[in-house]
């Protein structure tokens, strides 16, 4: 687990990045800008649990891939989940706020996992631990703001234009950053690839 000094604003960025692809860099840059954040963890987690069936790539693959892709000093391409056998978030937010309590985390997700956060373990668990900001992703803009776990935090909700102040809050708390976006998905890649070959 990469290191995090009392105070530092960090960006829990998990995924299967299968593959990593511009869009997920573009979630990652909107968060450390809005959020002014010091540090954000690109954490790719060996596999799903909402996507069975097909394997994912080899994870030191998509980690690689990961690496190559965020050039930026503050972003730390990270696999440590597979280290510590987790595979539920709710279990790596416990990991990572029980081994950096000092720190101040913001759990970062694309809106397109907003719309299926209720489905996710332990989810108003997470909401509870964490502060989260939920980044806007093409075609992923009403759909998420009206879902479960959407309606359920409501009343938690920071304006947007207060965002940086996100990482000092006591979840429950959470914002919606619009920003650019891009229009690639891991799962067209992967349908595209298989095409190909």
């Amino acid at each position: 687990m990469p290191p995090a000094p009392t105070g530092l604003r960090v960006g829990l960025f998990g995924g299967s990045f299968d593959p990593p692809h511009e869009g997920h860099l573009l979630v990652a840059e909107t968060a450390l800008r809005r959020l002014r954040l010091d540090r954000l963890w690109w954490i790719v987690s060996p596999g799903n649990p909402l996507k069975a069936g097909r394997p994912p790539a080899p994870l030191e693959a998509r980690v690689s891939l990961c690496r190559r892709l965020a050039d930026d000093r503050r972003i730390v391409v990270t696999a440590f989940e597979a280290s510590h056998h987790i595979r539920y978030t709710a279990d790596l937010v416990d990991l990572v706020l029980t081994h950096r309590p000092t720190a101040r985390f913001v759990w970062v997700m694309g809106a397109d996992n907003l719309a299926t956060f209720h489905r996710w373990q332990s989810w108003r668990e997470i909401a509870t631990r964490l502060p989260i900001a939920v980044v806007d992703r093409p075609g992923a803009t009403l759909a998420p703001l009206s879902s479960p776990a959407a309606r359920f935090l409501a009343s938690e909700r920071l304006p947007e234009a207060d965002a940086r102040l996100l990482p000092g809050l006591s979840p429950p708390a959470w914002t919606f950053l619009h920003g650019r976006r891009s229009t690639l998905s891991s799962t067209r890649l992967r349908e595209a690839r298989a095409r190909s070959s």
